[in-house]
């Protein structure tokens, strides 16, 4: 991927990001995460270049880079540069210095940060092309402008704030790489909050019965920590670009608080600061049809933020929200940011200086300025996104049951069927509806009628012959029943293999 890196450099002719990591995935898995010059992902159509010259042969490496020069009309006598960082992951040491070979074997340019999250790299990225206009391109920049930014909207906020929030936090690390950046972290924010971290690396192994997508699925607490009743827990994944919140009560019920609930939260603070400043800018919730149902309807009725729905992927996500002044948007696996249009940061600016406004119109640009700084808009980010969080509960003086309370999650069940080819299933309208093979979708439709509060989708899986289902019902019992029968169907007419499932 360095190769390939330092074309992506030459044909953006700016500074790019490579990441090692396999973010959420077990421990032995490795890969890389190439970012673009303002911190976005990837774009696609470079994918199909990196898929290419993944699998290629050693003796054939030449000629495919010669296509993708030839094919994108790279002029190879622009300078690369190439960011480069790596996860805790034994193998992340010796990938790191084969990266290095190959930004070296065409003449590029690195700068290695060494230890830092994904989310972290995007930043340095970003900062780097736009000459510190968005901030510092190095860690203690990274944690300065986080800092300064919760800190001051937590003293404007300080009349109304900790009416019942509590600033005590247990965080699961992963035993990742985001254990070890909290730590820097806490020492920029005077104590504002208690947090203590779980599973910092120094004992289990990466993302094992632990982490962001070990909590969201299997909906339980993670191994080695030990929740404390109705105190917040917090669980990143393995690179820290993806954050859940969750808690037990007295009798140890559990509840999950996903990317839903986050992005419900931030949506509906952003409308009201809007409401209260003046400022008439549009905000857009964007989801996918993962999203729980409940979550959709909240927005939509009651903080009267629109919601757009895309196909599964970050990529879709961030592009869809750039497309409002404001677009909040979150995948339910705790994946996601908010992203300001120029326009609206400009807006926000201006209020939060003008001496005309009203003393609360002004406040609230104020406030809003200060999301603009905590917020990482290049990806999601786990330390960003928890500091958003906390400033927002904070400042609605908001414990962890006032902010689940705001809405119930429809129970909901999802499931997986081995296929023989998966790509006989094809899908539309946001991968809600399947159009191949024929008869699925008129099966899904009969069995999700038979029970209330229902809907269910299936979708193809993009790197192993395996479906997808998901189910939502009134009850939990409701749910697992649907998505069995769904299951079943997809099983019958979409060629499933081995046992059926169950």
């Amino acid at each position: 991927m360095g190769l390939l890196a330092v074309l992506r450099s030459k044909a953006t002719k700016g500074t790019i990001g490579v990441m090692i990591t396999a973010s959420h995935n077990p421990e032995q898995d490795n890969g890389v995460k190439l970012t673009e010059p303002m911190g976005e992902m990837l774009v696609p159509e470079w994918e199909a270049y990196a898929t290419s010259l993944a699998n290629a042969r050693d003796e054939d490496v030449k000629e495919v880079l010669r296509e993708i020069i030839t094919g994108d009309g790279i002029d190879m006598d622009v300078t690369a540069n190439v960011f480069l960082a790596k996860d805790t992951r034994p193998s992340s040491y010796t990938l790191s210095q084969s990266l290095q070979d190959g930004i070296q074997t065409l003449h590029g340019q690195y700068t290695n940060f060494g230890l830092l999250t994904t989310p972290q790299l995007h930043y340095m990225v970003r900062c780097h092309n736009t000459k510190g206009l968005y901030g510092q391109p190095t860690e203690q920049g990274y944690y300065t402008k986080l800092s300064q930014a919760f800190l001051k909207l937590r003293q404007l906020v300080s009349a109304s704030g900790d009416r019942g929030y509590s600033p005590v936090i247990i965080v699961d690390g992963a035993n990742g790489v985001g254990a070890l950046k909290i730590q820097q972290l806490l020492s920029f924010l005077k104590g504002t909050l208690d947090i203590s971290v779980c599973n910092d690396g120094t004992t289990g192994k990466l993302n094992e019965k632990c982490g962001a997508d070990f909590v969201k699925l299997l909906q339980k607490c993670p191994n080695g920590v030990e929740a404390v009743p109705d105190v917040k827990c917090v669980s990143f994944d393995g690179d820290a670009d993806r954050i859940v919140y969750f808690y037990v009560d007295k009798e140890k019920k559990f509840y999950l608080l996903d990317g839903d609930k986050l992005a419900t939260l931030f949506a509906g603070y952003i409308q009201n600061l809007l409401t209260l400043s003046g400022l008439t800018l549009n905000v857009g919730l964007v989801q996918t049809a993962y999203a729980n149902g409940s979550s959709t309807q909240y927005a939509v009725q009651e903080i009267k933020v629109p919601v757009a729905c895309v196909k599964t992927g970050v990529k879709h996500l961030h592009h869809k929200a750039a497309e409002f002044d404001i677009g909040v948007y979150f995948e339910a696996n705790g994946h996601g940011t908010v992203l300001y249009s120029k326009r609206a940061e400009e807006a926000i600016l201006s209020a939060s200086q003008n001496n005309s406004l009203s003393e609360s119109q002004r406040h609230a640009a104020e406030c809003l300025q200060c999301l603009v700084n905590l917020t990482n808009q290049t990806v999601g980010d786990a330390l960003a996104d928890m500091l958003l969080v906390e400033a927002i509960l904070y400042a609605k003086g908001w414990n962890v049951q006032q902010w689940n309370s705001s809405y119930t999650d429809l129970p909901n069940r999802q499931l997986k069927v081995k296929v023989k080819d998966r790509t006989v299933i094809r899908t539309t309208d946001a991968e809600r509806q399947v159009t191949a093979p024929e008869g699925l979708q008129d099966a899904i439709n009969k069995t999700v009628s038979n029970y209330r509060q229902a809907r269910s989708f299936v979708r193809p899986s993009g790197t192993e012959d395996i479906v997808r289902v998901y189910a939502e019902a009134e009850t939990q019992a409701s749910a697992d029943e649907l998505a069995k029968q769904i299951a079943l169907q997809v099983f019958q007419l979409a060629g499933g293999i081995g046992d059926p499932p169950n």
